[in-house]
């Protein structure tokens, strides 16, 4: 096993099938294995001894001894597939409070089998950052281009509401990823009332009246506190307690995000980048005891809010958060200290991958509509667009 383990381990630029998504791309299957594998095969010898992993459930070490080393590593990911059928339910339809099944691509169920058999390794977390950086470069590379056809058909995106439609004009394939939308693909509620709030992003949310509520329905990871998440006990203790919004982005989603409030970017705080490694952001993570929003890179914004409300809420957290495979966070020009911002208002853009924006307001500023909190209470992520209504301020 060690040779064939050290040959798939020297790949260093992956060949992916179109939407990354595929199951059948053997050789990218293979290489991705067998670098995460190689890792696997050290940090269990550790264990015998006494390396340290978490107790129970699927987090166990009898749940990862029965796949590893044993199986060739294209059939060990059918079968982690098929023993765990990692995905998510998420509510389609707002109204009739429809629900879909949507399965998690397959780079993602390889790092989340690894991620729960190797809670504590942090090789792990080094190999997670640089398989996000080799990714990053392979999709910046103009031979990229190759996948934007399999990743449409894949996703059955609707071009109609790309900006620029002619797929010969994009240059690689994160050009694409990252694709701008016309200016009428996404209606904005009640553009020009500063106390509605609308969604940042194309994304699964879940929203929660409190920080405490939303560890205890959602976010598990045993190091998660504002102090931790934010890197600033000052703005912490402000929002001590407050409300959050975690807009989880999925690869066939819109990348960019937008202001989901009115007001202006901080004059006196510019953006803070926090290094970290890329976990993915799939709930399976997030609801385990996983620290991945205070372990991922992340970048800080503040927002001051218009005035209009209680003029104790004057001002809300925006956090991007990279996540596995995602290349980069790009803040762009509406993320300008200073600079005054309307609902929709374009703030970046993540590289490929999946990606979390996270919203944070104040203890009683905010009230999300309803039917987004009781969702998010049963563990279950509702299906938004940019702009869409999900609160207003108080």
């Amino acid at each position: 096993m060690s040779d064939q383990l050290q040959h798939h381990h020297e790949v260093h630029a992956p060949v992916v099938e179109g939407a990354e998504t595929s199951i059948t791309s053997e050789e990218y299957i293979q290489q991705a294995c067998g670098r995460l594998e190689a890792t696997v095969a050290n940090s269990c010898a550790n264990e015998e001894e006494g390396h340290p992993l978490s107790d129970g459930g699927i987090l166990t070490s009898a749940n990862h001894k029965t796949w590893f080393p044993y199986v060739h590593p294209h059939q060990w990911v059918h079968k982690i597939y098929k023993a765990y059928r990692y995905g998510n339910y998420v509510i389609v339809d707002r109204k009739t409070l429809k629900t879909e099944w949507e399965d998690m691509p397959v780079y993602a169920r390889i790092g989340m089998h690894l991620l729960f058999a190797l809670l504590e390794t942090h090789r792990l977390q080094n190999l997670f950052l640089k398989e996000s950086q080799t990714q990053g470069r392979h999709f910046d590379d103009p031979a990229s281009v190759r996948h934007i056809a399999p990743f449409i058909k894949t996703y059955k995106l609707d071009l109609t509401e790309l900006l620029e439609q002619d797929m010969s004009k994009y240059g690689t394939f994160n050009e694409f990823f990252y694709r701008k939308l016309k200016s009428d693909a996404r209606p904005i509620d009640s553009k020009d009332d500063p106390m509605v709030i609308t969604s940042a992003a194309d994304s699964r949310l879940a929203c929660f009246e409190s920080i405490s509520s939303a560890t205890e329905f959602w976010v598990k990871g045993q190091k998660f506190t504002l102090q931790t998440f934010l890197q600033d006990n000052e703005l912490a203790a402000e929002f001590d307690q407050g409300a959050i919004a975690i807009f989880r982005l999925a690869p066939q989603d819109y990348h960019r995000f937008h202001s989901p409030v009115q007001g202006m970017v901080a004059a006196d705080r510019d953006p803070k980048k926090i290094g970290g490694t890329y976990f993915t952001v799939n709930p399976m993570a997030v609801n385990e005891n996983l620290d991945v929003f205070t372990e991922n890179v992340r970048v800080v914004s503040v927002l001051d809010l218009e005035e209009g409300g209680n003029e104790t809420f004057d001002k809300c957290v925006f956090v991007s958060i990279g996540a596995l495979l995602v290349g980069s966070i790009e803040l762009t020009g509406g993320m300008v200290p200073g600079t005054k911002i309307m609902k929709g208002d374009e703030l970046g853009y993540f590289a490929y991958g999946g990606s979390t924006c996270i919203l944070l307001f104040k203890k009683g500023a905010v009230r999300f509509d309803q039917d987004l909190i009781d969702s998010s209470k049963k563990g279950v992520e509702t299906l938004v667009r940019m702009g869409e209504h999900i609160g207003a301020r108080l």
